[in-house]
């Protein structure tokens, strides 16, 4: 017999769960308080990163069924959602989510409606590629020096040259310089 869990998140502590249990419930889901995992934890944290979810995961077996009020409970973007329901598809478990209906997002329509997220989710990143080659290519013609600022001077670099010339270890100079090792070995390939 099929097992149901309800996975509910909030994002802060002042939040509560039980709205997202009693919807699970008032749709026709029984569900036994053993089987209902509540978080709290930020959606900007992807679903394999959040410590209830992988404990829930666990615990899932094929033919067991997963409730979320919200596609948001399973990830924190389209694609973290995508991931998420094909990962536990592929558990032979059955992803139903409430905003859609109720429809188990493992089923044909189910499918059909993640390939239409999966296909927004890729729109999405496309479109954050393009505006961030757009600021980065307008910082450029503003003359804008992108990246990260330089931890040593021109001045502490050409003084680190002639240290290592002169056969003083990168170690001690990376403790003379408070920079790491490789930072020390970047100033000597840059200069070759």
């Amino acid at each position: 017999m099929a097992r149901t869990f309800a996975y509910c998140r909030v994002s802060t502590a002042d939040q509560t769960t039980e709205n997202q249990v009693r919807e699970i419930e008032a749709a026709g889901f029984a569900l036994e308080a053993r089987r209902i995992v509540s978080e709290t934890i930020s959606g900007s944290v992807a679903a394999n990163e959040r410590a209830g979810f992988s404990k829930l995961l666990d615990r899932l077996e094929s033919g067991d069924i997963l409730v979320v009020t919200k596609l948001d409970r399973l990830g924190r973007n389209a694609m973290d959602v995508r991931s998420t329901v094909e990962r536990l598809a592929g558990l032979g478990v059955k992803v139903h989510c409430l905003a859609l209906g109720g429809m188990d997002l493992t089923s044909p329509a189910g499918k059909m409606t993640m390939g239409v997220i999966g296909a927004v989710a890729e729109f999405e990143r496309d479109l954050l590629i393009e505006r961030t080659q757009s600021g980065l290519s307008r910082a450029k013609a503003q003359g804008k020096k992108l990246g990260r600022p330089a931890a040593l001077s021109p001045d502490q670099q050409r003084s680190i040259l002639s240290d290592r010339m002169a056969g003083i270890s990168l170690g001690v100079l990376a403790k003379q310089y408070g920079v790491s090792r490789a930072a020390i070995q970047r100033v000597e390939r840059r200069a070759a």
